[in-house]
């Protein structure tokens, strides 16, 4: 009974929901409707395979909030976001391997994390806990003359890493053998092999809102420890192009590495309380506050894992932004307050929904101008069909 519920009280809001100003409106109305059924599956797979949490649970939730809106402050990372991002060091790779999977050939890199939250954070011992997490993994496709060609570091979104959901979301086909680049495909925390739930990304964004931070923060110290490896591998170039919850860590990794050839963030989570409030219906949140739950404190804590709280570390010319007008899952102004907050760069809208990035000819586009605009290739290209994994 609770998922029709659900369901309806949210379809009720969302009809309501005003379009994003400076965006365009365009498109087919009947297919603008059949791509946002895509969106909405999604999210009635998440309400039918969610876990609640219990009272108990939401306890220590807020206890935990409470403690650590303290400590961050004293310690002045509410202040200053970026000090709670400490540079990593360059890894030490385990051996790479060789590995084909679902019918994808690719080279396994995996290293130490080395990352753990702050002495004295909430939440710390049970973030320890989670083994998996320990080690950190990325899916390389190099090619001979990898140390001659730019590197396209692909950040996945929540519930990808499955390698054939990467290389199809990614066009990772076309990026490599197209375009010619070679490409890492990071797992994030609670993802593939991460994985420490009945499935890929459980514990990321549950509504534990601790385990959220130390796994974002972790994400972010994982993707720069590749950055360092890549360096050190002798890479000419590296460029970031994440989507979704990877276009929130994308547009943070932007804001702590100044080298970066160009970031590319698409569909972009970048407020994560503002996610809820959005997916959530208007009724349960209004409940949960007469209930006393902390959204302020919720706010202020993510504040040390806010792209919109940390300075763009690259030039504006060197980044894009693209995003659906009729996006169900991520409010469409989250792309419009990066903008905004990168100071207006190149931002391109399409006419469709979350999921169908994949195939929409706007994001293509972009990502060509992108390549060629920031050098990463010698001129633009002419675009050749995208050739799906089979």
């Amino acid at each position: 009974m609770a998922l029709p519920l659900i369901l309806g009280l949210r379809w009720t809001a969302s009809s309501r929901r005003e379009p994003v100003a400076d965006s365009p409106c365009h498109g087919n109305g009947i297919w603008r409707g059949v791509q946002a059924v895509a969106d909405e599956v999604f999210f009635a797979a998440e309400i039918l395979a969610g876990a609640p949490l219990s009272f108990h649970e939401q306890e220590r939730i807020q206890a935990e909030v409470k403690k650590a809106l303290g400590l961050y402050a004293r310690r002045g990372w509410l202040a200053d976001p970026a000090s709670f991002h400490p540079a990593p060091p360059a890894p030490v790779a385990l051996p790479i391997e060789a590995h084909t999977e679902q019918g994808i050939s690719f080279e396994q890199l995996s290293f130490e994390s080395g990352y753990a939250p702050f002495d004295g954070e909430p939440g710390r011992d049970r973030w320890l806990s989670y083994e998996e997490n320990w080690t950190a993994h990325a899916r390389l496709y190099r090619h001979a003359d990898a140390a001659e060609r730019p590197w396209i570091v692909c950040v996945p979104g929540y519930r990808m890493g499955d390698p054939l959901v990467d290389y199809t979301g990614f066009h990772i086909q076309w990026l490599h053998e197209t375009l010619g680049f070679n490409v890492a495909v990071p797992v994030l925390p609670f993802h593939g092999p991460r994985q420490v739930g009945r499935r890929g990304g459980d514990g990321y964004l549950t509504g534990d809102f601790l385990d959220t931070i130390h796994a974002q923060a972790q994400t972010v110290w994982d993707v720069r420890r590749l950055i360092r490896w890549l360096e050190v591998q002798g890479a000419s170039q590296i460029a970031l192009y994440g989507v979704s919850l990877g276009g929130y860590s994308t547009s943070m990794v932007a804001s702590l590495e100044p080298d970066l050839g160009c970031a590319i963030v698409g569909i972009p989570v970048i407020d994560y309380a503002d996610l809820l409030h959005f997916n959530v219906p208007a009724p349960l949140i209004w409940l949960s506050r007469e209930l006393g739950f902390p959204w302020g404190d919720i706010d202020d804590v993510l504040r040390v894992v806010s792209p919109l709280a940390l300075s763009r570390a690259i030039p504006r010319e060197r980044c894009f932004i693209f995003a659906g007008t009729a996006d169900a899952l991520v409010p469409p102004a989250h792309a419009r307050d990066l903008w905004e907050h990168w100071e207006r760069p190149e931002l391109r809208w399409y006419s469709g929904g979350h999921v169908s990035f994949v195939w929409e000819p706007e994001v293509e586009k972009l990502l060509l101008k992108a390549f060629a605009a920031t050098g990463l290739l010698e001129r633009p290209a002419a675009s050749p069909p995208l050739r799906l994994v089979s």
